[in-house]
């Protein structure tokens, strides 16, 4: 048993072979999708997903930084009625995304700190977004940290220092298509990390791993990753896959 613990699965990108991707995932071993909710737009179609296949979808529910706007009050209204109203089993992804645009970064800060408190009143973990943002991150995580809160570090892109500070805050890392990318360098101090802090996970359709980088991502890649870390740890396959999926049902309580 595999678990992806992070794939955009309702993307337009799978609207002609949804199907077909899901079951060339379940071919090779993946049992459980764990998908990340964006914005308002995409809720709907992750409850039609969940709806067609209830034993291998399970949602989450967030506002994700990029999708932070001047509308961004209603947003995280949207969240706050869905997660008062059904079982997700995370909030996420949310966090902090500077590399595009930062106009709205005190609105993030908000909108993640607001998120972070819902998900302890939940009693649910969070996953989060990081990109170009890890001291902005961990600011926050600093005063919001206590025995409630935890998740997943999801797309960790980190060095080592910020590994074990993001571990240090009850995160796992989310380990993608990056960890097999020449120039993705977490690869050459990974070892140095627990395996059983780390999670697997696709972002697909987005980081395909080597050798399909470029490409549309999906779930039935995973195996690339997880063969990655055969190299990295020196322990087989089997054993990667069944201590990510502990970790995994561990974190989101499955």
């Amino acid at each position: 048993m595999i678990i992806d613990t992070h794939t955009h699965l309702y993307s337009s990108q799978f609207n002609n072979d949804r199907d077909e991707v899901i079951q060339r995932a379940k071919n090779v071993g993946i049992s459980h999708f764990f998908l990340p909710a964006i914005d308002s737009s995409y809720t709907q179609k992750m409850f039609d997903l969940e709806k067609k296949h209830p034993d291998s979808m399970f949602l989450m529910m967030g506002l994700h930084p990029t999708s932070v706007k001047e509308n961004y009050q209603e947003e995280l209204a949207h969240v706050k009625k869905w997660i008062d109203n059904r079982k997700f089993y995370a909030i996420g992804e949310i966090g902090i995304d500077l590399y595009w645009d930062k106009t709205f970064l005190v609105q993030q800060q908000e909108a993640f700190r607001t998120q972070i408190q819902w998900a302890k009143e939940k009693k649910l973990p969070i996953v989060i977004h990081c990109r170009d943002a890890f001291d902005e991150i961990f600011e926050i995580l600093e005063t919001e940290k206590s025995a409630d809160l935890y998740g997943i570090f999801h797309c960790f892109t980190g060095n080592l220092e910020q590994a074990k500070r993001a571990i240090s805050y009850n995160m796992k890392l989310g380990i993608g298509g990056v960890v097999t990318f020449k120039n993705g360098k977490i690869d050459q101090f990974l070892n140095q990390i627990d395996i059983k802090h780390l999670v697997l996970e696709t972002d697909s359709p987005y980081l395909a791993p080597t050798p399909y980088r470029g490409k549309r991502n999906e779930s039935s890649y995973l195996v690339k990753v997880i063969e990655k870390l055969v190299d990295i740890y020196g322990i087989s396959f089997e054993k990667i896959s069944e201590i990510t999926t502990q970790n995994a049902l561990a974190v989101f309580n499955v």
